[in-house]
């Protein structure tokens, strides 16, 4: 009876270990145009183009055609869009997968041109202003 209440025990300890494991959330390597006052946040949305930023994955998330679109690179209108020098509004309250959910109040609390003209320090320097 002792050594089967050691088994249950053990599994149920190996259990919860893996329930703790799949709660656990890891955070990709932020862009080094992403807002430095953000480590840890896995959303940015981005007010002048409209489009959301995931860490994780490396995409960016934008509404064409009808649906929102998961991409490595911005839409063709905004390819010269300049990541360092626009606002990134990192979302910290939120910790689901699908910030565009949220979108219209993403929309009307941060207009096109939010923050404008105030500086953002990023996590790393625009690759040319390297040593000018």
């Amino acid at each position: 009876m002792k050594k089967l209440k050691l088994i249950i025990s053990g599994l149920l300890l190996i259990f919860v270990g893996t329930l703790q494991a799949q709660v656990s959330v890891t955070i990709g390597t932020p862009p080094p145009w992403g807002p430095a006052e953000a480590p840890g946040i896995r959303f940015y949305y981005i007010p002048d183009i409209q489009t959301y930023f995931d860490v994780n994955t490396g995409e960016y998330i934008y509404f064409s055609g009808g649906v929102w679109v998961h991409d490595r690179e911005l839409p063709r209108a905004y390819r010269h869009y300049d990541l360092y020098g626009g606002y990134k509004v990192p979302l910290r309250d939120y910790h689901g997968e699908r910030p565009w959910e949220g979108y219209n109040d993403h929309h009307r609390s941060y207009p096109k041109g939010y923050n404008r003209g105030q500086h953002q320090k990023t996590f790393g320097e625009r690759p040319h202003d390297h040593g000018h």
